[in-house]
């Protein structure tokens, strides 16, 4: 959060971020779903890596001749906002895995998932499910519908680039398939 102010205030020095903490339980169910849905089905069942979606990401690549998808989970993008510099290194990924591996076995997946929605980036300087409810539909975390929840999931990729363009019929119709597959999916309650 603190790299992003700092590059937002560069253009405009008085820029604050917009963040507040809620525990799980004021956070939308829909929220906890469509983020699932969209970024890791198998979160409650995978102990921090999702080696399936990781090779299909490594040939989607290959195939591409450029890095077009990761295939991290949950677990792997929180342990990089969390821990580790923006900058790209060597071993980053190294740095990224034993972070994972560590935050597996000392957090619950509530507690994962808990803190991934409150400091993930959703707009330029908007982070956490709180600040989103509000920049984007004037509600709480807590308030939001499953329209509303399965859009904020469907931002998570490029947030920035989103908050600028809001109803693109890519961002329309991914909205619209995470919705769909959000009654599938199982959250954490512990």
């Amino acid at each position: 959060m603190q790299d992003r102010l700092a590059i937002i205030q560069e253009t405009k020095p008085d820029a604050e971020l917009k963040h507040k903490w809620v525990d799980y339980e004021k956070i939308s169910t829909h929220l906890k779903r469509a983020v699932i849905a969209s970024e890791d089905a198998k979160f409650k069942q995978h102990e921090g890596f999702d080696w399936e979606s990781i090779e299909k990401a490594f040939d989607k690549n290959i195939k591409k001749g450029k890095i077009v998808g990761g295939g991290s989970t949950i677990s792997q993008q929180l342990a990089k906002n969390l821990f580790l510099s923006s900058g790209r290194t060597p071993w980053r990924k190294a740095e990224e895995a034993a972070i994972t591996f560590m935050l597996e076995k000392m957090l619950t997946k509530r507690r994962i998932l808990e803190i991934y929605l409150n400091m993930i980036e959703w707009g330029n300087g908007v982070f956490g499910a709180e600040a989103a409810a509000k920049h984007y539909f004037k509600t709480t975390a807590k308030g939001l519908g499953k329209t509303q929840a399965a859009k904020l999931a469907a931002m998570i990729p490029n947030p920035r680039f989103y908050d600028d363009h809001r109803s693109t019929r890519y961002l329309n119709r991914r909205t619209a398939t995470i919705q769909a597959r959000m009654r599938l999916v199982d959250i954490p309650q512990e």
